[in-house]
């Protein structure tokens, strides 16, 4: 009886622990089966790949958005697109990406050797060919790595040359002048130390030459000089400092050349403008000024021929034709010339009694169109070009220095009346005449300067209404008169502020 009991109570109990173990039993598969899935280990891949895959690329593609291309750790874009396929490898996905990756080392081998980084290319150039990119591209480079290696190979030799250079003086000029040779070597490794600070030194030596020519006022050489040396480093720190000076010598040039316009010593005025035009500082200024000297120069061509001295008026002519002019003057001055050549030609055959009576009657057709009011016009009619004839004739005949002196005295007072009236242009063509008849140099400086003032008024009051072009030719037409005037230089940079602006 007692056994029986025993046997059915642990059946009993069996019974009752069977839920519990079914229950744990259960528990236990689902703890392994979520160990097994949240690993990437065979187990996981045997399960689901295109997951697993799908991941790597994800991983691939955001590691070659970052550049990192390649790892021995197995964590660059190469590494997880291979690691894609080989347990996808039927998926397009992961070969277009490795064809992206070689594509990628490629272009960064391409910007490594454009910064002298031969080792870093050589890598990326290896990365690529191993990925299998496009031949041409992989030759194409593997060639100007290969250049590129023997060019460096003789930067030792090409520093020793530039030093060389550089400590005898051939800092430019030619490819075996220093700096020619340490540009050549900072485009074959930019950050090169020895070539950067060696240019450093050749660029100040070669300044301070420039330095020296412009104290010389050698203003072409220094422009060229300058100009080099912006060529080869424009932040070089001493660029600054000769800038400055070019333009003060040139400032200095130029006011000589105006003093010396001013007071008629052609000659001085060119050789300063000249200089000024070769510092390239405001070149348009200075062919302006040198065309103010040409007008000069005509002037007293015009003045020479009246007086009869036709050697001293092809000298005018000649000087003039040197510099910047207009081209219709020019052309004018020349047939003028010309004309008296041809009138010259004809008195030669004279007889001294023909050459006295053709004076006669000059010297009478002037004082008959003096009475007739022809001082100055009509042109081949008026008592100026009869006159002026004579003084050609016989500069020294007392007849023609009475007529001279008489015909003086009315182009001055010309000049005043048709100036007090603002008629500028008749005040000019009085002015011109009285000059080409040997007037007071003086009093004609004076009231060229007059004039001159005249006509920055009107250029005022043109530039005050917008008319521009007027408002510069009468600015022109002051500097011919006298590049010196007081306010000239204000009103010509009040006048380019507004051509800037309409332009």
């Amino acid at each position: 009886m007692n056994r029986d009991l025993r046997t059915t109570t642990a059946a009993r109990l069996r019974r009752a622990r069977w839920p519990w173990l079914l229950a744990g039993s259960a528990l236990l598969l689902a703890v392994v089966l979520g160990l097994m899935l949240s690993t990437r280990g065979p187990w996981s891949e045997r399960l689901w790949p295109e997951a697993e895959a799908e991941t790597l690329r994800r991983q691939a593609d955001a590691a070659l958005a970052r550049g990192h291309l390649t790892a021995v750790d197995g964590s660059g874009a190469r590494e997880l697109y291979e690691a894609a396929m080989a347990i996808d490898p039927d998926r397009a996905e992961s070969r277009a990406g490795l064809s992206r990756v070689a594509e990628a080392a490629l272009r960064r081998a391409g910007r490594e050797l454009a910064q002298g980084d031969l080792d870093a290319a050589e890598r990326s150039l290896a990365l690529a060919r191993s990925l299998s990119a496009p031949r041409a591209g992989t030759d194409a480079l593997a060639e100007q790595l290969r250049r590129r290696r023997l060019a460096v190979a003789g930067i030792d030799a090409m520093l020793r040359d530039a030093a060389e250079a550089s400590a005898q003086g051939r800092l430019d000029g030619n490819p075996r002048a220093a700096l020619p040779l340490y540009r050549r070597i900072l485009e074959l490794q930019p950050g090169h130390l020895q070539a950067l600070e060696g240019r450093e030194d050749a660029l100040s030596a070669l300044l301070a030459k420039a330095g020296d020519a412009l104290r010389r006022e050698d203003m072409a050489t220094a422009a060229a000089l300058l100009a080099a040396a912006r060529g080869y480093d424009a932040g070089h720190g001493d660029v600054p400092d000769i800038e400055e000076q070019r333009v003060c010598v040139a400032e200095t040039l130029r006011r000589r050349g105006d003093r010396a316009l001013r007071d008629g010593r052609t000659d001085r005025a060119t050789d300063a403008y000249r200089r000024w035009r070769d510092s390239g500082v405001d070149v348009d200024a200075a062919d302006r000024a040198l065309a103010e000297v040409a007008a000069l120069h005509l002037a007293r061509m015009r003045a020479a021929l009246s007086a009869g001295r036709l050697d001293r008026a092809r000298n005018e002519f000649a000087a003039a034709a040197e510099l910047p002019v207009e081209p219709n003057a020019l052309r004018e001055a020349r047939l003028q010339l010309r004309r008296a050549e041809r009138a010259r030609a004809t008195l030669d055959p004279l007889t001294p009694a023909q050459r006295a009576q053709r004076l006669r009657t000059l010297l009478d057709d002037a004082q008959r169109a003096e009475a007739a009011g022809y001082w100055l016009t009509p042109p081949g009619e008026s008592a100026f070009d009869k006159l002026r004839a004579a003084r050609a004739l016989a500069p020294d005949d007392p007849g023609v220095r009475t007529a001279t002196t008489k015909l003086q005295r009315h182009a001055r007072t010309c000049f005043a009346d048709e100036l007090r009236d603002n008629r500028l242009q008749r005040a000019r063509v009085c002015l011109d005449a009285w000059a080409a008849l040997d007037g007071d140099r003086r009093a004609i400086a004076q009231s060229r300067t007059a004039l001159a003032q005249r006509w920055i008024a009107v250029g005022e009051e043109r530039l005050g209404r917008g008319e521009l072009p007027a408002a510069r030719a009468a600015h022109d037409t002051a500097r011919a008169l006298d590049a010196s005037l007081d306010g000239l230089q204000d009103f010509d940079a009040r006048l380019r502020a507004a051509e800037a602006v309409v332009r």
